[in-house]
């Protein structure tokens, strides 16, 4: 039996999918910000990598200096924040999608899950990019640098389970808390990863536009051609 979602109260985000031309916009800026500094990154543009070095050897002296902070980020970077304890994120998300009968959008998350990390590893590959190398590391990590892979698959598991909470009417308390988890989460594996000294500022950048693209154009394609609005359900 199923229930029609009441009309969400003041506060509440709307599932209503945004005007075509904002959407165009917004993909096409992220689309456009991806791409030059892509070409910056594979053509090692001078500017850019004293940038990247400069913030790595900041942050790297303060890391060595305070180990025990040190091991706090690698804890939240290996465990709280690892693309691994996303999956999961998404993978518990995508079961009661299941559940409840949504079969579709299931498998929709579920292939935009993939779709990120073979972009992401494709990437890596192509680009080659070495990561930061140090005398004293306080980490290390393996595969190329660009782009982070952490935080692309932070942006798109959040970005992915905010757009569930909206499609669903999520309330205002919920949605607002689910907001700020996803930001301080998005902002806080960048961090880790630039602290850590195992990423470039330009690799965490260049994952958190990768994932935002990503799940813009996901979500897109799913509004506009896979389903057209909510199914049934009580409010989250």
């Amino acid at each position: 039996m199923r229930f029609t979602a009441p009309p969400p109260k003041s506060g509440t985000p709307s599932a209503r999918p945004p005007r075509a031309g904002a959407v165009i916009a917004a993909l096409s800026v992220l689309a456009v910000l991806s791409a030059v500094l892509l070409a910056l990154v594979a053509a090692e543009w001078a500017p850019l990598l004293a940038y990247d070095r400069e913030v790595a050897d900041v942050l790297h002296r303060k890391a060595v200096k305070d180990p025990g902070f040190a091991r706090l980020n690698r804890v939240l970077s290996d465990w709280v924040w690892d693309p691994w304890t996303m999956r999961i994120m998404l993978a518990l998300a995508t079961g009661w999608l299941w559940w409840r009968g949504e079969r579709v959008l299931a498998g929709w998350v579920v292939v935009t899950g993939v779709v990120g990390t073979v972009v992401q590893q494709g990437l890596k590959a192509a680009v080659g990019r070495d990561r930061p190398r140090w005398p004293d590391p306080v980490d290390s990590a393996h595969y190329a640098a660009f782009p982070s892979g952490h935080a692309m698959t932070a942006v798109v598991a959040f970005g992915l389970l905010l757009w569930l909470l909206r499609r669903f009417g999520a309330r205002a308390p919920v949605w607002r808390a689910a907001l700020a988890v996803a930001a301080v989460s998005v902002v806080g594996v960048g961090v880790t990863r630039l602290y850590l000294g195992v990423h470039w500022f330009s690799d965490v950048v260049g994952g958190w536009l990768l994932g935002a693209l990503v799940v813009a154009l996901s979500v897109t394609l799913y509004e506009r051609c896979g389903s057209g609005g909510v199914r049934g359900g009580s409010r989250i």
